[in-house]
C-alpha cells in the first residue's frame, strides 16, 4: 500500500487528539493503544520517506527526575 501525506497527517491529528480511531479515506482503523497508534505513524513515516528517497526524522523524549 502507498501511504500519502495525507495518511501521515491523520495519524498526527489523531495522537495530537488523543483518539486511537483515525479514518483513512472510506475505512477507519481503531488502534488498541497510543504506543501502537505512534508505531504506526513511524512506519507511514518512514514508507513515504523510502518511496521520496528522503529520511526519516526521529523523535526523543526525555523525562528526568529528582533524587530527593
Amino acid at each position: 500500500m502507498a501511504y500519502s501525506q495525507a495518511d501521515l497527517d491523520a495519524l498526527d491529528k489523531a495522537i495530537g487528539s488523543g483518539t486511537l480511531s483515525v479514518q483513512y479515506g472510506d475505512r477507519r482503523v481503531q488502534y488498541r493503544s497510543m504506543d501502537e497508534l505512534l508505531q504506526a505513524r513511524q512506519h507511514v513515516a518512514n514508507q513515504i520517506a523510502a518511496s521520496t528517497g528522503r529520511r526519516s526524522h526521529h523523535r526523543f523524549v526525555f523525562s528526568t527526575a529528582r533524587g530527593d
